[in-house]
């Protein structure tokens, strides 16, 4: 069986950053990688490409322009190759549609289609071991769409799988019911069912926001339920000073600290970047509400201050019963659709690394987003997206990724000099 040098399981914005910091700086063991990613081909949140949906991240904080400017794999150079250079200055903004950048991130991934193999998914990675009861490789096994199972050998991985649906506790017995959808499935789900008159969207944060005006838009003009315990939408703070917990060299800072700390940083900023939308989005939303008002409309309701407290289905419907948080009162309403915008668990490699757990020490991380393991652990595991609580609240985002890919490559280079 081939060894590949490094093996990355999924290939979204993460590992396509780390495929480009290998090419640039260590093209020789590009020859000896692989990606293995899940979907058919490569797609970026595809079922949040909603009209009008901009980025909330400056085109600047690229797969590649934090750490080398001058790279092939810019987004400005994206623009110049495809003659839109021009245009897209006289725009006079920072933030593409989200369309445009996942067709950039698409373009960066079709240059690495020699390394990649498309619909597959990892499901464990078993340890190899010699005759001194040491580890030396792994074996990366995944299964195709047909259920055929492949397996390759490596010295070391990256894992890059990005979150899985965050469904709530009351809703996690009807998650295979066509009616209660995820927003990570939103478009494709949604199209199925073009009679729901009568939806409720459950989330306060971006995802929520989007959607709500997205379906207030809908031809059919359905009835929008907008249910958060929040008494009101909280804009995200994007300031510049508070945006310099994005920096990468913050990432040091959150590190540095005790376990204390670090938690006490995080609650401090949760609010970039959780359950706070763009003031735009936030205002369109009030002007909705404002203009119901208005001309005496009640298509719509904000149900803030509001906790769903149990879920039934039955022929009719979803059936939702919500808490009033205000005077603790009880009301229920029943649902054609229910769409929960309600976040992303960050706990997939946990699962894929269960037959590695007695080698890692309970996958904490070093600097380098290595997991720490036992002495006769040889390979190097490290995880992209899954370290927030160590690195901070840049860890799920795109503003680290091009100089966190560059800390990767460093450390694998270090690794193959120490085995040298």
């Amino acid at each position: 069986m081939k060894v590949y040098d490094l093996i990355g399981i999924g290939f979204g914005p993460s590992n396509i950053a780390l495929a480009i910091a290998l090419k640039e700086n260590d093209p020789q063991r590009l020859k000896n990688v692989c990606f293995i990613e899940k979907q058919a081909n490569f797609a970026w949140h595809n079922d949040m490409m909603l009209a009008d949906a901009h980025m909330q991240i400056s085109f600047l904080k690229d797969l590649v322009s934090l750490r080398n400017p001058k790279s092939h794999f810019s987004f400005v150079n994206y623009l110049h190759e495809h003659n839109r250079l021009a245009d897209f200055i006289n725009l006079k903004t920072f933030y593409p549609s989200r369309t445009e950048f996942n067709d950039y991130l698409s373009w960066a991934a079709s240059h690495f289609q020699e390394n990649t193999a498309y619909s597959e998914a990892v499901f464990e990675v078993i340890p190899q071991i010699n005759n001194l009861n040491t580890v030396t490789h792994l074996l990366v096994r995944s299964r195709d769409n047909k259920g055929e199972i492949t397996e390759r050998l490596t010295k070391d991985i990256v894992i890059s799988v990005g979150g899985s649906a965050n469904i709530p506790d009351e809703f996690k017995a009807f998650k295979n019911d066509p009616r209660v959808i995820h927003s990570s499935n939103y478009l494709s789900e949604i199209k199925q069912d073009h009679v729901a008159n009568n939806i409720a969207i459950v989330g306060a944060g971006q995802s929520a926001a989007e959607l709500f005006m997205d379906l207030n838009k809908q031809h059919h003009q359905p009835n929008v339920d907008l249910i958060m315990r929040a008494r009101a939408i909280k804009p995200s703070d994007d300031s510049p000073f508070v945006n310099e917990i994005f920096n990468a060299d913050f990432t040091d800072f959150v590190f540095d600290k005790n376990q204390n700390e670090r938690e006490k940083l995080l609650e401090e900023f949760w609010h970039t970047n959780y359950a706070a939308p763009d003031l735009e989005v936030i205002q369109n939303i009030f002007d909705v509400f404002y203009q119901q008002k208005v001309i005496g409309s009640e298509r719509h309701r904000f149900l803030r201050r509001h906790e769903v407290t149990s879920v039934m289905t039955d022929e009719n419907g979803v059936h939702i019963i919500v808490k009033n948080l205000n005077d603790n009162t009880t009301s229920q309403k029943t649902y054609d659709t229910v769409v929960l915008a309600t976040g992303y668990q960050r706990q997939q490699h946990l699962q894929i690394l269960a037959p590695l757990a007695k080698y890692l020490n309970d996958y904490t991380v070093d600097r380098s987003y290595c997991i720490k393991s036992n002495d006769n652990f040889e390979p190097k595991v490290f995880l992209q997206g899954s370290c927030e609580k160590s690195h901070g609240l840049s860890d799920t985002l795109l503003s680290i990724m091009s100089v966190r890919s560059h800390e990767i490559v460093t450390a694998l280079a270090k690794t193959a000099e120490l085995a040298d």
